[in-house]
């Protein structure tokens, strides 16, 4: 701490710590009286210190409840950089399209919690897709959005735009990160007659996790790319 730090960037930097080293995600912090009380405040100190560390995506606030901490309990991603197969089409020349081979409601099985960070009581929507480029496929998805955050989601909304201008403009969902995972493997006997390609081709798997501005998970997405037309380019600056 520098000696001229204000107070609530002194508590922001304390509760920091305590939310990286000591809490769990989704647990309850305690509240602005508490807080106010603990760590020698004012409430308007510790006010200041909560929307410094809301901002920094490491607690989020439920409405009547209390103050919670994220899932993630690491800084803001800039998500400029994130992939788009519509946009870099686009940029490319050619024409981008998709194409949805299943849409439906399925309920969240063991092997969907762990992804979904759902119970097994819960439901998703399951979505297949084909994406193509001057009609030719591309790259075949499979992704599973929590029903509870898209319910009344249809595959007629789905024709009609891309999936994350559904997630801004229909469910008022703010994107604040994205994780992907990239590696080679072999076309199964599915998606190779989807991509026009034969079984055991050269394929680019992609695993992509979406967050919210609370840092909950609305996206979970597994791709497959053709490797003999697809491509991934990563530009590496120094710190300036």
């Amino acid at each position: 701490m520098t000696k001229n730090q204000p107070l609530y960037q002194k508590l922001v930097d304390q509760l920091e710590v305590k939310i990286r080293k000591d809490m769990a995600p989704h647990e309850k912090l305690l509240s602005e009286r508490e807080l106010s009380e603990s760590y020698s405040v004012s409430r308007i100190t510790v006010r200041q210190a909560l929307r410094e560390l809301e901002s920094r995506g490491l607690i989020y606030k439920v409405h009547g409840k209390g103050t919670y901490v994220s899932k993630l309990k690491e800084p803001l991603t800039d998500l400029a950089t994130a992939y788009s197969f519509t946009e870099q089409m686009k940029k490319i020349g050619k024409e981008p399209k998709t194409e949805i081979i299943s849409f439906e409601k399925v309920a969240v099985k063991d092997y969907l919690e762990k992804f979904l960070d759902m119970d097994t009581e819960g439901e998703a929507f399951e979505l297949e897709r084909v994406r193509l480029a001057d009609g030719e496929p591309m790259m075949f998805e499979r992704s599973y959005l929590p029903a509870t955050l898209f319910n009344d989601l249809s595959k007629d909304l789905l024709l009609q735009k891309p999936l994350y201008d559904i997630f801004a403009e229909d469910y008022h969902q703010q994107i604040r990160l994205a994780e992907e995972e990239f590696y080679a493997s072999i076309a199964l006997d599915y998606e190779a007659h989807l991509l026009g390609i034969k079984k055991g081709d050269p394929v680019l798997h992609m695993i992509r996790k979406t967050y919210n501005d609370k840092n909950l998970l609305i996206e979970h997405t597994f791709s497959i790319a053709r490797a003999d037309h697809f491509t991934y380019r990563i530009i590496h600056q120094p710190n300036q």
